[in-house]
């Protein structure tokens, strides 16, 4: 055990004085700049890589906010269109514009100068069809391969 730690012991200081020697020191330090350097080198390049990805989401919110506010613009100059206040008018009101009639209809009397058309059987009591019902027909109709054109 003994021999050992003399061992060690001279080990040792053989490697410590090589620190002795300015050229083993000055490739020890010059190692250690580089790394040192090569390390913010590295983080620097991380943190920039972080850095342009944040700044490319907020182009991209940036851009999609821009995009809404141009479609909310269009939407307001079309709602202070003549257009949309004739239609609205029209819809809301029951308005007609001057020299117009308008004509109600009751829905069975309608019913009665039209055809029978294959799937509007099955109307409910308001007189609206069953879209999810008139679809799942169509498709039963088309993978049966039955003529819907009758």
């Amino acid at each position: 055990m003994d021999q050992k730690l003399k061992y060690y012991q001279k080990r040792l200081t053989k490697e410590l004085t090589r620190f002795g020697d300015i050229r083993f020191t000055g490739q020890v330090i010059f190692v250690v700049i580089v790394l040192l350097i090569s390390w913010s080198g590295v983080r620097a390049i991380q943190s920039n890589y972080n850095l342009q990805q944040q700044v490319s989401e907020l182009n991209q919110q940036n851009q999609l906010s821009q995009l809404q506010n141009s479609t909310i613009a269009l939407q307001n100059e079309y709602y202070n269109s003549n257009q949309y206040l004739d239609l609205s008018a029209r819809q809301n009101f029951g308005l007609a514009s001057p020299g117009e009639k308008e004509l109600l209809v009751p829905y069975n009397v309608a019913l009665s100068y039209t055809e029978n058309v294959p799937g509007l059987n099955n109307l409910d009591s308001t007189g609206t069809s069953n879209p999810s019902r008139l679809n799942y027909q169509k498709w039963i109709d088309f993978f049966l391969h039955r003529n819907t054109s009758r």
